[in-house]
């Protein structure tokens, strides 16, 4: 008789402004197993994990740990529960010691009044010595390594004596020998019984690693392979990730690319990044394609001037451009839309109109005062241009739907007049109409030769928007595909990290 999972959940969906998250869906996780979730961006693994850590609510479904039913958890319960979770994200605190980080919040005492940091340097060496990894208990995390401090993340967590430790995405930023060390830290918590759900692009190591495998798509379970023997079929979990309908891909007019209007030269983003290489063409949609710390975001902000690139050269329409502040890159006639609209893209309480002129309003206006009346012929143009829907200029953005509000940052570029947009996630978070609404708006903005380049995690946006794509991987372009290349096989098979094509 099989065992009874030691967390389950049953037919768990979750939405987020009704766009579906999750739908219907069933997992588990047995004791003492590594069970691996694969998936490409957005597929909605840190979404089902978030539920189970209780950072989410579920709209429906429940979950069942070691036979107890919830219809939801909350972080309080979830730890009570012994589920622990280690996000991509560092959330240790750098001026503090690696022995301080493994304990803060739950410092042991002596008496009740003292805190006990002989307990503390005994359980953090028992530890050590049973994951065979060295590390400098007085050593601020600060000054650690990305590894190292990511040790101090799975020791923190061991802390807290989990029943269920989830792993989002471990080695998504280490060397091969680095990764090697998390993967035998992880068969020994195992070996202790705790059971472990192992999130990752590097198929190579979930092949190692889990007993079990399972796929996810668009929020759904696409199947549950077993690995106990470690010989599952890679190409069939790659299969799986891929396969979506033909009504889903949008169907893009055709119009001719122009020349070359964008050089990049051996440019490295940091010091110990590969050099990269591209041209964009007028007209053009470049798509750029790969997974979790591919590279993709630090490539486009060092482009759109965020960041400062540490050599190369970037050249449009003929000329040289030093991108070493976002104003530069405006001035260049460079856009940079980032994948945080909310937070870094709009003034969510203030005005359609505010919003639309904050960066161009020098293109309006040249009076000495401050005053937005000569911007609003242009605003109201902009707003029936890409057809924003809004009650007035002066309706306050957070009022508005998530694609209206993607097309008024669009708006805002669009009064500079740029020559190139970077749209980094464009359409995330918007629902299926509003996605058609501005792949109509992003096509009409090429046909007039304006140029974009289009990072996204979305599968069917990349393979129906695009006229080219490029694939990065650690850091570097590892593939290019146009025309009927294109295609979510060929995108994920070159995304994903496998020793064996």
């Amino acid at each position: 008789m099989e065992t009874p999972p030691r967390i389950a959940l049953r037919n768990i969906t979750k939405s987020f402004g009704g766009i579906h998250a999750l739908s219907d869906v069933s997992f588990d996780v047995r004791a003492g197993e590594v069970h691996g979730l694969c998936g490409e961006n957005g597929a909605g693994k840190s979404t089902l994990m978030k539920v189970l850590a209780g950072a989410y609510r579920p709209d429906s479904g429940e979950i069942v740990v070691d036979g107890s039913t919830h219809s939801e958890l909350t972080p309080a319960l979830a730890q009570h529960l012994g589920i622990t979770i280690i996000y991509q994200e560092n959330l240790l605190v750098p001026a503090m010691d690696v022995l301080e980080n493994m304990f803060v919040g739950h410092e042991p005492s002596r008496g009740g009044v003292f805190v006990d940091r002989r307990a503390m340097m005994a359980k953090l060496r028992e530890e050590l010595a049973f994951l065979e990894i060295s590390l400098n208990p007085r050593m601020r995390v600060e000054n650690l390594s990305v590894a190292a401090q990511q040790y101090v993340k799975i020791l923190k967590a061991l802390v807290l004596e989990p029943r269920l430790l989830i792993l989002d995405e471990p080695t998504s930023m280490f060397n091969v020998e680095d990764a090697a060390k998390v993967l035998r830290m992880v068969r020994r918590i195992a070996s202790r019984g705790i059971s472990v759900i192992y999130i990752s692009h590097f198929l190579d190591e979930v092949k190692q690693l889990a007993d079990r495998v399972t796929v996810i798509r668009d929020g759904q379970v696409v199947a549950t392979h077993d690995n106990a023997d470690r010989a599952i079929d890679l190409d069939l979990v790659t299969r799986g990730m891929v396969g979506r309908p033909v009504e889903m891909f949008y169907t893009k007019d055709v119009h001719p690319i122009g020349d070359i209007v964008l050089r990049v030269r051996d440019l490295r983003v940091t010091a110990g990044s590969p050099p990269i290489n591209f041209d964009l063409r007028a007209g053009e949609i470049l798509g750029i394609a790969g997974m979790v710390g591919s590279g993709r975001t630090e490539l486009v902000r060092t482009i759109g001037g965020a960041d400062r690139a540490h050599s190369g050269t970037v050249t449009l329409n003929g000329k040289l451009v030093r991108l070493r502040s976002p104003r530069d890159a405006i001035a260049a006639g460079i856009a940079h839309i980032t994948e945080d609209r909310q937070r870094l893209g709009l003034m969510l309480e203030r005005s359609v109109l505010e919003n639309t002129v904050v960066v161009g309003l020098h293109r309006v206006t040249r009076s000495w005062f401050t005053t937005l009346r000569p911007a609003l012929a242009p605003v109201r143009s902009l707003i029936e241009k890409l057809r924003i829907k809004t009650s007035s200029p002066r309706q306050a953005v957070t009022y508005l739907s998530g694609g209206n509000q993607q097309k008024v940052v669009i708006a805002k570029w669009l009064l500079v007049g740029p020559q190139l947009l970077i749209m980094d996630e464009p359409t995330r978070g918007i629902d299926v109409n509003a996605k058609s609404e501005l792949y109509k708006v992003m096509t009409e903005l090429t046909q007039t030769g304006r140029s974009i380049i289009m990072v996204s995690s979305d599968m069917p946006e990349l393979v129906s928007m695009s006229d080219r794509v490029l694939v990065m991987r650690r850091g570097a372009i590892t593939a290019e595909f146009v025309a009927d290349e294109i295609t979510e096989e060929t995108i994920i098979t070159s995304a994903l990290e496998r020793t064996q094509q």
